[in-house]
């Protein structure tokens, strides 16, 4: 932890949140044999739906470039956890959908998100989690509306 944390930015206090958040989630994936999945995937999984989505629409929901979606998800695919399909609505286009090995991995994550979660509440207390929580998707909402 940095020694100047005497009065933090907001980006340094979620950033290393976010650190310890995203390493038990990697440790959880890792436990249950996923050791293959990196944090980047974490962009296809978080806004991939049942419907599917082309790569331009994820790369969009997760604010990263096109490209580096497309190279995600080529991993993924390679690596068997999602796969590509002609979008039925536009011929020139693929979905990419969760395959079997790919619906498995965000039942990990969920169950781990829940632990760090009943962990932090343990730790801050159940009720100040909670309002931190309505706090920062208060902001965000005013913030993405704007």
């Amino acid at each position: 932890m940095p020694d100047s944390l005497e009065h933090p930015t907001m980006g340094l206090l979620l950033r290393l949140l976010y650190q310890l958040y995203s390493l038990e989630i990697q440790g959880a994936l890792r436990e249950g044999g996923f050791d293959d999945i990196n944090p980047a995937a974490a962009n296809v999984f978080t806004f991939l739906t049942s419907d599917g989505a082309t790569v331009s629409e994820l790369a969009n929901l997760s604010h990263v470039r096109k490209q580096t979606m497309a190279q995600t998800v080529e991993q993924l695919e390679r690596s068997g956890y999602v796969e590509r399909r002609p979008n039925p609505k536009d011929r020139r286009s693929q979905l990419v959908f969760l395959t079997g090995r790919g619906k498995r991995v965000p039942r990990i994550t969920h169950k781990a998100a829940a632990a760090v979660e009943k962990r932090w509440a343990r730790a801050s207390g159940a009720e100040e989690l909670e309002t931190l929580r309505m706090s920062l998707l208060d902001l965000l909402t005013r913030l993405t509306t704007e």
